[in-house]
C-alpha cells in the first residue's frame, strides 16, 4: 500500500521550504502564502530582523487566531447542545406528566 505524496517547493520569508504531504498542491500553497503574509506582517511591527523571532510571533499569532476560532465554534457547539437538552429535558416532562395523570386517574 503506497501513498502519493505531493512535494512542492514553497517560498517563505525568503527562504525555499520543499513541502511534501498527501494533500492538495493548491491547498500546501495556501497555507504558506498564509504563514508567508503573517510574517511579513508582523516584520513591518517588530523591532528585531531575526527571521526566528519573526516566525514564533508568527506562531503565536496564527495559534491565537486558531484557538479563538476553536473558543468561538465550541461556543455554538455548546448553545446548540444546550438548546437541544432543553427540547429534550421539556419533551420528557410532559411524557412524564401525562403518564402519572394517566396512571393515576
Amino acid at each position: 500500500m503506497s501513498e502519493d505524496f505531493n512535494i512542492l517547493k514553497v517560498n517563505i520569508y525568503g527562504n525555499d521550504y520543499p513541502i511534501k504531504g498527501n494533500t492538495d498542491v493548491e491547498y500546501i500553497r495556501r497555507v504558506a502564502k498564509y504563514v508567508d503574509s503573517k510574517m511579513r506582517e508582523i516584520n513591518k511591527n517588530a523591532s528585531s530582523d531575526s527571521a526566528l523571532k519573526i516566525a514564533i510571533l508568527a506562531a503565536l499569532n496564527i495559534t491565537d487566531e486558531l484557538f479563538r476560532e476553536q473558543s468561538i465554534h465550541k461556543g455554538a457547539e455548546s448553545k446548540e447542545t444546550s438548546e437541544r437538552i432543553k427540547r429534550i429535558t421539556d419533551l420528557l416532562d410532559e411524557k412524564l406528566k401525562f403518564y402519572y395523570s394517566e396512571e393515576h386517574e
